[in-house]
């Protein structure tokens, strides 16, 4: 009984109200705001947030831009500009130590600022590496996790350096997340 009323006292609560802030720099300067939908996407929410808070993502860059589609980030492993190791080449390849994330579809669709998880050809397979739309992509809908939603600085996002290389890998000098910050 009791687990009954807590589920259904669970149920009638608001999702809490979290994001992150992802100061850019590079050809794009300035601060994009993403509410994350902890509703629709609770492990990938928790995921990203763990990351973030641990500074996993300051200095990565945004390895894959594809013009009328969207920016990808988030490879903790391989794409951290400020690693001495770092390889522009590898960027894109990795993940975290974390554990790789059950898909969590939804009925969002993949409009213009939606923020999704990146993943292989197993829809099981997301774990940093993340997306956000510069336009809509509905193809995506029901095959991504969406995670979130950009409410400031579409701006920004549409300074982000463009990729020219195969299959929209970004050549030369990155833009990359210098800080990332979990809100509440």
């Amino acid at each position: 009984m009791r687990k009954l009323v807590l589920a259904l006292t669970l149920l009638g609560s608001p999702a809490l109200a979290s994001g992150i802030e992802i100061e850019v720099a590079g050809e794009a300067k300035g601060v994009i705001k993403i509410d994350l939908l902890e509703d629709i996407a609770p492990n990938h929410v928790a995921q990203i947030t763990a990351l973030a808070s641990e500074g996993k993502y300051d200095g990565v860059v945004f390895h894959r831009v594809i013009e009328g589609f969207m920016a990808q980030t988030g490879d903790v492993q391989f794409g951290n500009s400020t690693a001495d190791k770092f390889d522009m080449r590898m960027a894109g390849m990795g993940g975290s130590d974390l554990s790789d994330l059950d898909a969590e579809f939804s009925d969002v669709s993949f409009e213009r600022g939606i923020v999704g998880m990146a993943r292989s050809q197993n829809p099981n397979s997301a774990n940093s590496q993340f997306f956000i739309m510069f336009a809509p992509g509905t193809f995506l809908d029901g095959q991504y996790t969406v995670v979130g939603k950009v409410t400031e600085g579409l701006d920004v996002l549409d300074m982000i350096k463009r990729g020219e290389g195969r299959n929209g890998s970004v050549l030369g000098e990155p833009d990359r997340m210098v800080k990332v910050t979990v809100t509440d």
